[in-house]
């Protein structure tokens, strides 16, 4: 609510009157991690952290746009030799652009925006903001004709064209799609998806971010999907979607130790995600808490793109006794995902930051995350 009002009141001071307010959500991803661009499974939850903006037509060919967070101001036509310098405001004119470059229908709009998904935390907030603006335009100007799976894309296209970012589709699909207590498993090679239940009444969801990032003078994401590519190459498939440890042992002593590992763990992940899937059915969160243990495990030492800081946090949260903890995002700084008891949770919280304060010399921060609905039209209760 105290968001709303927020930008009601700068709405209201900088255009004068009011717009219809539109959302979207931050995201996490459970399980499966580096499985997207091998073909395989991901399974990720809008939050309860959102991107919010008012907007309103404005009977010209001009956008014009604040945010609130950034303190800025924005003006631009719709033409791609329109594009505006702000890097923030690039994003809203991608989605404009590709609207149009797909046949849809954009006219000048004035819109205030502001959000509460934490910056740099891995939460997808530049989703967030594409799905918003997306779903909004969708509304407003093309009778809500574009298809969900579209308004992803668009979003997808704007990171690629606009903003330099070869993104997947894992996060704008989040967005998007997000659902209130359900986690999504996504085909990255089908696109098909599929809704699990996420409700748990004995545990919730902790971010505990490190706020540190690693910078690597190699492109570690590169060299990576390099590996399991030379790998599927070898076994004669597309992806490694469809490969199995049997197969892997098989061209052991074909290929190097270190793309032996890293396809170990991208297998391995495959049929974590699924057994995930299978224990959310059951309602058996102590299954998916292992699986997340593994994951990080992997992680770690398979994939190698985690640091002395994350390992310390998941040992931490093992020692506290937290069901499931691990590395959330590409890795090397950031966060992990912990799926804590409630009842362990201000225990867990107080030890996690003492530790780590007095190792690091500065305490991590810390997020309790819902899941949630994705990109929507704005209620009065909220």
């Amino acid at each position: 609510m105290e968001l709303t009002q927020k930008i009601n009141s700068v709405f209201a001071e900088r255009f004068g009157g009011n717009g219809t307010l539109y959302a979207s959500a931050g995201r996490i991803n459970l399980i499966g991690e580096h499985t997207d661009y091998n073909g395989g499974f991901v399974f990720p939850g809008a939050i309860d952290k959102v991107i919010m903006a008012e907007i309103r037509t404005n009977g010209t060919d001009k956008v014009r746009v604040y945010s609130i967070d950034i303190d800025d101001y924005a003006e631009f036509g719709l033409n791609e030799a329109d594009a505006p310098e702000q890097s923030w405001a690039r994003y809203i004119f991608g989605v404009c652009r590709e609207i149009i470059k797909r046949g849809g229908k954009v006219e000048g709009f004035d819109a205030v925006f502001a959000g509460n998904v934490p910056l740099g935390a891995g939460l997808s907030s530049s989703a967030a903001l594409e799905s918003c603006f997306a779903f909004a335009l969708n509304d407003m100007f093309n009778d809500n004709s574009i298809d969900k799976f579209e308004l992803a894309r668009i979003g997808q296209s704007t990171e690629h064209n606009y903003c330099g970012v070869n993104c997947g589709i894992m996060d704008q699909f989040a967005s998007v799609f997000g659902k209130k207590d359900h986690l999504m498993r996504l085909d990255c090679r089908s696109m098909e998806f599929e809704y699990y239940p996420f409700s748990p009444k004995d545990h919730v969801l902790v971010l505990v971010d490190s706020r540190v990032k690693h910078e690597l003078a190699d492109s570690p994401y590169n060299k990576r999907r390099a590996s399991c590519e030379r790998v599927a190459k070898r076994l004669g498939i597309e992806t490694l979607r469809d490969a199995t440890m049997e197969m892997l042992d098989a061209v052991k002593t074909d290929i190097t130790a270190e793309d032996y590992f890293r396809a170990k763990f991208v297998i391995e992940e495959k049929e974590r995600v699924l057994a995930v899937c299978d224990a959310l059915n059951r309602g058996d969160y102590e299954t998916v808490g292992r699986c997340m243990y593994e994951t990080h495990a992997g992680l770690s030492k398979d994939y190698e793109v985690s640091c002395e800081e994350l390992d310390f946090l998941n040992e931490v949260a093992r020692e506290c006794g937290v069901t499931g903890s691990r590395i959330m995002g590409g890795g090397f700084g950031g966060c992990t995902i912990n799926l804590v008891k409630k009842e362990l949770l201000n225990d867990f919280v107080e030890i996690a930051k003492k530790r780590f304060n007095e190792k690091y010399g500065h305490e991590p921060k810390i997020y309790n995350v819902i899941i949630s609905d994705g990109a929507r039209k704005v209620s009065d209760a909220e």
